[in-house]
């Protein structure tokens, strides 16, 4: 089995990375944030969006990239998704391409096959493939623990950038829930990463939508998170390179007792072994969107190895690339800081490494 990209898909991600080239740069991330002093720079006051590099999205079709052509999106797959969410991570951008236009279109999708009892799916959808929604997701129980097994999902109420969203699908026990901006209580949590303005989402099921819930409910939260995993290590994928080409560019510009420090053998090694690293994980993300489009049975499986990958080349990458570039990268107005410090958030961000690492070997044990 392949899992190179297609002509097209190469052609679109190349659109995407040069969108993003030109309005996401390091000042519009630093923008972002709250706090412009440990942000680095910036004018303080962000919300954990660029909205221009957003509406620019929109435009494209990207936010609509998997939103079925009847409902006014592009009618395409998470394989074609996914290279996109590799350069928004490239990027650093914070936006929630991935919790729009994967998790919340893709259970979205699922709920319309199912009946749509409400009639509230199909006209979400619609306006995703817009532009017209911003939308967070969260997984969350009523005991607060995570369940088990290889369609295990990890529970948290946390949710980036919630008070610039416009509406929120969340994941309950089996209950899918449409809440909207009004209807939710957000509680403001610190984050390492300011960029991605943490909020505790919580809200009255009286004042909500159930989208959908019993058994069927089930099936759609666990590939809801599926795709929720698979985004965050894609966007994983393109941080750590993005974090080791600015080392590299590094190593090769320093210089100690005359020479580039990137001719030392311990900086080559570091490096080789991160670089390593991320291209083993890179395959692993792309058979899980090939899996996940096709639905296939070990699709969860397949999702918790590309994660698990991808979350630990992240926190070698960025371990590598801080130690090589010294004093200097531990500074907040140095770039690498807006990506290392993504790259840890997003490690932990819906099952760490050993959370799916538990995931897989429950999958190959029920075989």
């Amino acid at each position: 089995m392949r899992f190179a990209l297609s002509d097209e898909q190469i052609e679109f991600r190349d659109a995407v990375r040069g969108l993003l080239a030109d309005t996401c740069g390091p000042d519009d991330i630093r923008a972002a944030w709250a706090d412009p002093v440990f942000a680095g720079g910036g004018p303080g006051g962000g919300d954990g969006r660029v909205r221009a590099t957003w509406s620019a999205l929109g435009e494209m079709g990207v936010l609509g990239i998997t939103v079925p052509e009847e409902h006014g999106g592009l009618g395409m797959t998470d394989e074609d998704l996914v290279p996109l969410l590799i350069e928004c991570g490239r990027a650093g951008l914070p936006d929630p391409v991935s919790t729009t236009a994967g998790v919340a279109v893709g259970a979205l999708r699922d709920i319309v096959a199912a009946g749509d009892p409400t009639g509230a799916a199909a006209k979400l959808l619609g306006s995703i493939a817009a532009g017209e929604m911003a939308v967070g997701v969260a997984f969350v129980s009523a005991d607060g623990a995570a369940s088990s097994g290889a369609s295990a999902v990890a529970v948290s109420p946390l949710v980036a950038g919630a008070a610039s969203l416009d509406v929120f699908v969340l994941f309950a026990d089996g209950q899918i829930h449409l809440v909207e901006r009004d209807d939710v209580q957000l509680e403001s949590v610190e984050s390492v990463d300011g960029a991605r303005a943490l909020c505790v989402v919580s809200w009255d099921s009286s004042n909500s939508t159930v989208l959908l819930d019993g058994p069927v409910g089930v099936d759609v939260t666990a590939a809801a998170f599926d795709r929720a995993a698979l985004g965050d290590a894609a966007m994983l994928v393109g941080l750590s390179r993005t974090m080791l080409d600015m080392t590299v560019a590094y190593a090769i510009e320093r210089k100690q007792f005359g020479v580039q420090i990137g001719s030392f053998q311990a900086v080559k090694h570091q490096l080789a072994d991160a670089t390593l690293a991320v291209e083993f994980a890179e395959p692993l993300v792309l058979r899980a969107a090939n899996s996940l489009a096709l639905g296939d049975p070990d699709a969860s499986v397949h999702v918790s190895m590309a994660k698990a990958k991808a979350s630990a080349a992240a926190i070698v990458a960025a371990k590598a690339s801080l130690q090589v570039h010294g004093a200097i990268g531990y500074t907040v107005e140095y770039d690498l800081h807006l990506f290392m410090k993504r790259a840890w958030a997003l490690a932990a961000e819906f099952g760490d490494a050993e959370f799916h690492r538990r995931r897989v070997r429950a999958g190959v044990l029920a075989v």
